[in-house]
């Protein structure tokens, strides 16, 4: 994981990829190591995307 911030363009582009990430069916975890970022960055990312987290479990 990267200690260094993203900011402007790059954190855009990276937000569009960590909700494409989301949407298609990867965890949050899943995501966060493919773009190689923290949970909690990752989370906030999305948040940020405006993605609508699905409930906790799994799919049903």
């Amino acid at each position: 994981m990267t200690g260094i911030p993203t900011r402007g363009e790059a954190r855009i582009r990276l937000r569009e990829k960590a909700a494409r990430l989301y949407l298609e069916g990867c965890t949050i975890q899943s995501t966060a190591r493919q773009i190689q970022r923290s949970y909690g960055c990752t989370r906030t990312l999305l948040l940020e995307a405006g993605v609508r987290f699905r409930k906790r479990g799994g799919r049903p």
